[in-house]
């Protein structure tokens, strides 16, 4: 915890999820502790990461649905501007990690002085996904208050680590702050890799696709996890996204963090550009490669069910490992449609696709899986994505809830039942959204006549459907590719 007296994670992060969810009178109670308790002063360094998707994401959502949503504002309205100013003021604060010599954020900051902080592990070396998973809260914040600054601070790190030419578009999952080279040659969409790719595309969407520069590296990027990372379990031909520890030349490890689970959502929504399936077929654009990026879409989301399903609580573990064929039968080379309906028959043989050990067995009530399971539903209207959503809800509850409205935790062992519960819940754990037939998004109409609907992850597990965010204002001028 920050001292003195935290930061308040979990009140800021699930600010949207209250509106949302039309508790004003916990709105108002979060409110008042932000205006009176909220401080930065805080004399220890805090990850630049966390802090901008929890902190300043948080802080941005809230500012935009309370204008977004009917009876959200504050009664006062002097206190309109107050989680604006607020993110404006941790902004300011966190700007002192971007003062590297490379332009690539340290991985800490001392809220209280400013001062930016390298690593405390890994050599000194910055997250590639940490790094590069600051942009849309930035450059939000830029087109809110005008000042350029925070844009030119995100985009800065963008041509950093695009410079360094990445092969395939697959860049190695740690990058030095100081220098603006990556560090090893890792290759994974788990942990210290996976928001790079999802803000790529995200960037496109955010200022109406007037950044081409981030289709292109989003596509490339793709094209690469096709190439060399897509493969297949040996007995039921799940689909896995696997690792190459070693570099793009090393061998294939076939292992798969619940992390990689926001992959098949967002090539969804790059497929779709958020309209629905049916709509977006009806586009001059649509081809033959977007119906099979559709189907791997798809099949992923699948495989991250399967981790749910496979287990005897119903929870994911953090990691799965899969058995391959020999060789590994790979995507780009033949598309292979899984085997299995993953019936819930106790002891169903397709089950035994995914193994799970002892280390990776814990769940920390991640959003991946369910945030992709949103897009899929919301863009194909396919009723076995809410079901699948309502099967992992109804799991949380039975097996992680805690007595007397004691809150939810995460547990070490999904394998075993009941599951050790560990006393501990992630802040992003009440920011996922809900699966409903309506919903405040479309009641506000935020599907708007181009129906062009953009998800800008405004705090990185709390998904904000914004429409045409930038369709009436421009936002700060920003050079293009070859010269960012």
């Amino acid at each position: 915890m920050a001292e003195p007296n935290g930061m308040g994670w979990i009140i800021v992060d699930a600010l949207d999820t209250l509106m949302l969810m039309n508790l004003t009178k916990e709105l108002n109670h979060a409110r008042e502790w932000v205006s009176t308790t909220l401080s930065y002063e805080k004399d220890q360094d805090v990850n630049t990461f966390e802090t901008t998707i929890r902190m300043l994401g948080g802080l941005l959502s809230a500012h935009y649905l309370q204008e977004a949503l009917p009876g959200m504002k504050p009664e006062n309205p002097n206190d309109e501007d107050l989680f604006l100013e607020k993110a404006t003021d941790l902004a300011d604060k966190l700007m002192g990690a971007f003062e590297s010599p490379s332009g690539v954020p340290w991985a800490s900051v001392v809220l209280s002085t400013g001062n930016g902080k390298a690593s405390h592990a890994d050599g000194g070396a910055s997250s590639t996904a940490e790094a590069a998973t600051l942009q849309l809260e930035l450059k939000y914040l830029a087109f809110l208050t005008g000042e350029a600054h925070y844009w030119e601070k995100a985009e800065r790190v963008m041509q950093v680590l695009d410079n360094n030419g990445a092969k395939d578009g697959l860049v190695p999952i740690f990058v030095y702050a100081d220098k603006g080279t990556f560090r090893g040659n890792e290759i994974r969409l788990g942990s210290r890799g996976d928001s790079y790719y999802e803000y790529l595309i995200k960037q496109y969407f955010q200022t109406q696709k007037q950044e081409p520069v981030y289709l292109d590296m989003w596509n490339e990027a793709l094209a690469g996890v096709k190439k060399h990372l897509l493969t297949y379990s040996k007995d039921n031909y799940f689909t896995i996204l696997a690792e190459r520890p070693s570099g793009l030349e090393g061998e294939l490890k076939p292992k798969m963090d619940h992390l990689v689970c926001f992959m098949p959502g967002t090539i969804a929504l790059a497929v779709t550009g958020g309209l629905t399936l049916a709509d977006a077929r009806k586009q001059p654009s649509w081809s033959k490669q977007q119906e099979e990026d559709m189907i791997l879409a798809r099949e992923l989301t699948k495989t991250c069910m399967g981790m749910y399903r496979s287990t005897a609580t119903g929870l994911a573990p953090e990691i799965a490992h899969f058995e391959l064929a020999d060789p590994p039968k790979m995507y780009h080379k033949e598309v292979l449609p899984s085997r299995s309906q993953m019936e819930k028959t106790e002891g169903a043989e397709w089950k035994k696709d995914f193994i799970i050990k002892g280390a990776d067995a814990h769940n920390l009530q991640r959003p991946e899986t369910v945030e992709s399971l949103f897009y899929l539903w919301r863009i194909t209207g396919d009723e076995i994505y809410r079901e699948w959503g309502w099967e992992m809800f109804d799991a949380f509850v039975k097996y992680t809830m805690v007595e007397n409205g004691g809150g939810f935790t995460s547990v070490s062992d999904v394998t075993v039942v009941p599951p050790p519960m560990r006393d501990n819940m992630e802040s992003f754990w009440l920011v996922s959204s809900p699966f409903s037939t309506s919903s405040p998004i479309e009641k506000i109409g935020w599907e708007m006549k181009t129906r062009q609907v953009l998800t800008t992850r405004l705090g990185r597990n709390t998904e904000v459907l914004l429409s045409s965010l930038f369709a009436c204002r421009s936002p700060p001028a920003r050079p293009g590719r070859a010269e960012y």
